[in-house]
This record gives C-alpha cells, structure tokens and sequence, in this order.
C-alpha cells in the first residue's frame, strides 16, 4: 500500500491523498436507466420478466413469490446459518427497539400546547443485492427497523432467482411481499408500482451505479429514498501499539466490497506502517475475492500523521463511512470524534461485527456525507408530525404577537385569520 507522511504534503497533496475514487455518473448509465424506468411504468411485469432473463439469465412465470415459496427456500437454509441468523436478528430488534422515542408534549405559551407525534412510513420497499454477495445481512438491517416502526406494508424485492437466506430472514421479519426482481428496474417497480408491485413511499438498500441512479431518479419524481450511497469506505485510526495482522484483516474486509471500495490506515508509527503494508499483501493471497480487494487497494492508502491528535483531524477531515479506533484507550478519543457513521472501539472490535451481528446498522452514509447525514435507524422508517392547539385565553394573548410578525412580512391574508377571530371575542 501507499505510505504518506502527511505533514511533508503540501494543502493540495493532503486533499489529494484524503481523495474518494471518483463515482461521477457515466451518461450511459444514466440514459440506460432512464429508459429502463420507462419500461417499467409502460409495460410494467412484463417489463420486469425481460430483465430478469437478459440481466439474470431467469425466465420467471411471476414476479411476486408465494408464501409457499418463501417457505420451501428457506428451508434450503443449513441449521448453523439459520441460527447465526437468528441471533443477529435478535441484537439488531434490540439494539433499534432502544430507539422509540415519546410523544413531545410541550406548553410554549400561556394556552399554547405544542406536541410531536410520529407515525409509520406506509409503504416502504426494501432493495437486497444479488449477485457475488446475495446481502441477506442487509435485509436483517432494513426489515427488522421497519416491523419495528410497524410499517403497514413492507415489500422486498431482489433479484432472481432469491437466494434461500433472504427468503429465510424475509420468513423471519414477517415482510408482506417479497418479489424476484434487481437493478434498475426493481427500483422503477417499487416507485411506481406494477400488476404484481404495489407502489411504496421510500425505497430502502444500497446498489450498484444502476441501481444508485434508478433510486436518485425517482427521487427526484417524489418518491422518498434513504440516501444515495457511494462505494463504501473505512478508516483505521491506530497508535504505536496496534496490531498490525488485525487492521490488515480490517482494511482488506472493506476492500473486498468492490474495486471502488477505500479503506485508510491513519497510524502515528512509521514501522507499523510497514508492517501492516507487508500484512495485507500476505493476507490479500488467500482471498476468494483477491481481484476485487486488490482494485480496491490500489484507491488505498497508509497515512502517518505526527501523533494521535493530529491522526484523529485527518480522520474528521476526511469524515468516513465507517471509523476503527485501534488505540489503547479508544474510549478517551470518542469526543474527538467529530464524523463518522459507524465507529467501533478496540481491537476487537472489528467492523464485520457492526455489518452482521452487533446490533448496530450496516446502511450508512458515505463519501463524506457523515458531515450531515446519519447511521440508517428506527427514526428513517418514521415521519413527525407537529401538532399545536391554543385554548381561547392562549389564542388572545398570543394574536397581538402574530399580527404584528404577519403586518411586517406584509402577508395581510395571515394577519386576518388572527384579527378575524379577535374581532369576534370582542
């Protein structure tokens, strides 16, 4: 891997260094996707059936999976998968149940009541990737929040054909509709609904380009998404002490993510630089994804800053996806810590415990987004409602204030529903 000593590099090498693979879209696959999403609303299951057998080399008789179905796939699950399953369903229930929050109820003014209320999103739809990595651990993280805020309508949808896990955890989190359907076009069917798809409110789960681009599309047609995901990223913070096989393993499991995936050592040892430089090329040999881990290593870099506090400013300049505290006494740098998605403390705290079975969620946001976005929760599968009441007393009290913030707005329609009702307690 590359080593860089930061304070040798100059402001424009530092940005360089501190630099994301570019994910600018390719106006090929914005164009492909528009068409497809055209597809889709014109011709709607037919539509669908003809990706399956182009993209995934399936003929489906239907898009939509009986109960019977779901049934017979996940008994293909193995008792040892099933039970991993099981308890990583039960820390992520626990950990998002923790989430709930109370009704706000707050008096503002004399006679003036104030409340926050929530309420489920509706219909959410559920997007689970397919191919080299069917993410059943995915489903786990967007199922489990959504029974949680008892969503009435929670719909899955992933390529064909599904894979036995996901038709496992889909039994298991009790979703309504599960259908065989990927890419693009899932995205299309989820927004605007087909003869088999019933249109949802936000669309949930990460994707390749195409999907990225379907789901920032019907967005943009008011349909909710939970965020737009670049490739994913993590940084490593570590001290002199850290152990140089244990963060190779952590960069090389966010490296076999994809070619465009990114991962950074922040250390403050020059010899533990070298030393997990040496760790991931050994490690890197007997991955049954080398090809992939290998692209992704070459977006990757090892930074040696001048001491931890200086190692903890590049990690917020940088802001990343997911942040390992590799340090003695990780706990004492947690206030520092100014952007992250996920953070995880210690050695042993590897990130693939918080991407299948801590309890924490997988689905974050990247590409520095955590400046102002957060960790997918309970609270994403929910929508507040404020509500207000004002007593007759509260209201005559409160219409003198009103009028006047109304008079200088010079919004004269907003200070006659106050003075209206004046005149009339006259």
């Amino acid at each position: 891997m590359q080593i860089l000593k930061f304070e040798n590099l100059n402001k424009t090498q530092q940005e360089q260094a501190l630099k994301r693979p570019a994910i600018g879209v390719n106006p090929q696959v914005k164009t492909i996707v528009e068409n497809i999403i055209k597809e889709v609303k014109e011709k709607g299951d037919e539509a669908l059936k003809e990706m399956a057998l182009k993209f995934d080399k399936v003929k489906l008789d239907s898009i939509k999976l009986s109960q019977e179905q779901i049934d017979d796939l996940a008994l293909k699950v193995d008792d040892e998968l099933q039970e991993a399953i099981k308890i990583a369903y039960k820390n992520i229930y626990k950990f998002h149940k923790a989430q709930e929050t109370q009704s706000i109820k707050v008096q503002t003014f004399d006679g003036v009541t104030c409340k926050i209320i929530t309420r489920s999103i509706e219909k959410v739809g559920l997007y689970i990737p397919g191919g080299l990595a069917p993410l059943f651990s995915t489903a786990l993280m967007l199922a489990i929040p959504a029974k949680i805020a008892q969503c009435k309508h929670i719909a899955l949808a992933s390529p064909a054909p599904l894979h036995p896990a996901i038709a496992f955890v889909a039994k298991l989190c009790g979703i309504n509709e599960v259908y065989q359907m990927g890419g693009a076009g899932a995205i299309a069917a989820l927004a605007y609904g087909t003869q088999s798809v019933e249109k949802v409110d936000k669309i949930f789960g990460p994707g390749n380009a195409f999907v990225t681009e379907a789901k920032k599309q019907v967005n943009n047609d008011s349909v909710a998404i939970d965020m737009q995901a670049g490739p994913s990223e993590v940084l490593v913070l570590a001290d002199d002490k850290a152990n140089a096989k244990f963060i190779a393993s952590d960069l090389l499991s966010q490296a076999e993510h994809g070619a465009d995936s990114q991962a950074i050592l922040v250390c403050i040892d020059e010899n533990l630089a070298n030393n997990v430089s040496k760790e991931v090329s050994l490690q890197l040999q007997n991955l049954s994804r080398k090809e992939i881990a290998s692209k992704a290593i070459e977006n990757s870099k090892i930074i040696i800053a001048k001491n931890l506090e200086h190692a903890i400013s590049i990690s917020n300049e940088y802001a990343p996806e997911h942040l390992i505290i590799h340090t003695q006494n990780p706990n004492e740098l947690l206030d520092q810590i100014l952007h992250a998605g996920s953070i995880f403390l210690g050695e042993y705290s590897p990130e693939s415990m918080g991407d299948y079975a801590s309890g924490t969620n997988h689905v974050l946001p990247t590409y520095g987004l955590t400046r102002a976005y957060s960790s997918l929760g309970l609270a994403d599968f929910m929508k507040r409602m404020s509500v207000q009441e004002l007593s007759k007393e509260g209201f005559k009290k409160l219409a003198p204030i009103v009028e006047i913030l109304a008079n200088a707005e010079g919004l004269d329609a907003h200070k006659n529903a106050v003075s209206i009702r004046l005149e009339s307690l006259k």
